[in-house]
Parts: structure tokens; C-alpha cells; sequence
């Protein structure tokens, strides 16, 4: 059954240059309205994704489909707005006129540029040369180019690589806006802190390979953990391992830790472990942040 809301969907597509396996059987649906992220480090197969979607890197196997499948690719992608290389604008000529000369080659009316240059906050400096801009500017340019068309969706390849802490605000800022407008967004990341920021939904990539596909507050969504202490250490160790609220246990320098799989406040386990015999010296709750959530998938895949 076909899913009104699918803008772009992937059935195991893989791509090998040579005998290096760049992605490996990639499947996911993005969907009307959300932000994704493709995470992962360089090398896990994140622009190779994008280049096979945009058509720019043939696919060595699987499928994908834009709009349901309904339209044809070189027509869907006049619905997509995608920054996928450094922004390519003349350095001699204005921001304006650098994006109406885009317009010209998208043969799109050139009357919304000066709302896109508005939007990445440029319309003050529409007048000046390329050449003068920053980098962070430059690539908000790029970012208003993209949008001429009222792209569907936008696909950012690393947004804000290179960029000062000033930059990287303001880019992230201006995606959020973007994506309140009602634009579907897909970003390929290696920052964490980026995706938690920014994006709804998270596909992580490693070695080509999916191993987390999904909403990223539920990839943070674990019940968290508890580092204990006790001089009654066998018999902790015995409960714990004995009640499924409890799921992996680590030991390390006298130091337990113990991951729930359910909900359980600190007092409820105190005063549990009161009424087994167990006095704890140290009992701290804590939940992990995303980056050691995608610690524990990347751990898990490497085994």
C-alpha cells in the first residue's frame, strides 16, 4: 500500500566502488514534514547515499523512490533543492544576481529572491559580491539558491563543515525555520550534537551499514542507569540479575552499574533494596545523553 506521506523511500540499495562496500542493503522512508539526519563518521556512506538519491552516483543495487514512485526521477528532483558540494556562485557578481541567474537555469520566477535571501538573513547584503562574503554567508547563499525552486525537500550535505560557532548557529537556526515552514529536510552529520539540535528523525550509518533507524528522542529515550555501591556486593549482584527491571550490568573499581529496562526511581529502589538487607553506600541515577546512546549501538556493532 502505497503512503501518501513518503517523499523519498529506499529499498536495500548498496553501492560498491570496486571491492569497497560504500552502503550495504540501506533502507528507510523519510516522510512529509520531518527533519532526518543521516549520522555518522566520515566514511560510513552518507554523501554516497545522497549522490545515489540525486541521481549524481549510479546505484549498484536495490531501489528508491521519490513521491511513491509516482513520478519519474529527473522530474521529482525539480521538487528537490540539495547543497551537496561548496557553493559554486561567481565571485564578481552579487548576491542577487547570482540567484537570478539561477533562477534563469532552474527556469523559476525570479520574484521570491529576495523572501529567500530574507530568510538566511542576507536581504542587507544582496547587493554586495560574492567574494566579499564569509564562509557562513556563502553557504547561507547556497541555502537560498536551493530554496528558488519551493523545493519539497532540501538535502544539506554537512551544513555547517568549516564553520565558526557564530556559523554553525546560525545555519542550524535557519534549517529549524526552513522546517517550520512545512519543508521535508534531509541532513547528512558526523555531529551528534547537530542532529540532536536540529532533526526529528536520525537514520546512523556505520561502515555503510543501518544500525539505528528512528525518532531521535526515542533513541534517548532509554530508562537511564544506576551506579551503586554497597558492602553486600554478591547478594546486589544476585538481585539484580534476578529482576527483569534490570537488564546489562557492568562492574568497574567496586563501582556497579546497572541499565534499567523499565521505569524506576532512586527511592523506590532504595527502599526496596532496605528491605532485602542491602545497605548502598552510593546510589546516583543517571540517563544517557545521545552520544552514549550511539556509543552503545556503535559498541554493539563492532562485537
Amino acid at each position: 500500500m502505497k503512503n501518501s506521506n513518503s517523499i523519498l523511500s529506499l529499498q536495500n540499495l548498496s553501492k560498491n566502488f570496486g571491492y569497497i562496500k560504500a552502503v550495504q542493503n540501506l533502507s528507510f522512508t523519510i516522510e512529509k514534514g520531518n527533519v532526518y539526519g543521516i549520522l555518522g563518521p566520515n566514511g560510513s556512506g552518507k554523501s554516497t547515499t545522497l549522490g545515489m538519491v540525486l541521481n549524481v552516483v549510479n546505484k549498484s543495487s536495490g531501489d528508491f523512490h521519490w513521491f511513491n514512485g509516482d513520478v519519474a526521477v529527473h522530474d521529482a528532483l525539480k521538487k528537490v533543492g540539495a547543497i551537496i558540494e561548496h557553493p559554486n556562485f561567481y565571485p564578481y557578481m552579487s548576491a542577487f544576481d547570482n540567484l537570478r541567474l539561477v533562477c534563469r537555469i532552474k527556469n523559476v520566477s525570479t520574484d521570491k529572491i529576495n523572501d529567500k535571501l530574507e530568510l538566511v538573513g542576507l536581504l542587507e547584503r544582496k547587493n554586495s559580491k560574492f567574494r566579499t562574503y564569509s564562509l557562513g554567508m556563502k553557504q547561507r547563499l547556497a541555502i537560498a539558491s536551493a530554496l528558488l525552486n519551493d523545493p519539497e525537500i532540501l538535502i544539506l550535505d554537512e551544513p555547517t563543515n568549516g564553520l565558526d560557532p557564530q556559523g554553525i548557529h546560525q545555519i542550524r537556526e535557519i534549517i529549524k525555520r526552513i522546517a517550520s515552514q512545512g519543508t521535508t529536510i534531509l541532513l547528512a552529520s558526523h555531529l551528534l550534537d547537530e542532529v540532536e539540535k536540529v532533526c526529528s528523525h536520525v537514520v546512523i550509518l556505520r561502515k555503510g551499514e543501518k544500525i539505528y533507524s528512528g525518532r531521535v528522542d526515542e533513541m534517548v529515550s532509554s530508562q537511564g542507569f544506576f551506579e551503586l555501591k554497597t558492602e553486600h556486593k554478591d547478594k546486589l549482584l544476585s538481585y539484580l540479575e534476578n529482576d527483569s527491571t534490570f537488564g546489562k550490568i557492568k562492574q568497574e573499581d567496586g563501582l556497579i552499574t546497572a541499565f534499567l529496562n523499565a521505569p524506576l526511581s532512586s527511592s523506590e529502589f532504595n527502599t526496596k533494596m532496605f528491605q532485602e538487607g542491602i545497605v548502598l553506600s552510593h546510589l546516583v541515577q543517571r540517563k544517557e545523553s545521545l552520544e552514549e546512546q550511539f556509543l552503545i549501538l556503535t559498541e554493539n556493532q563492532s562485537n
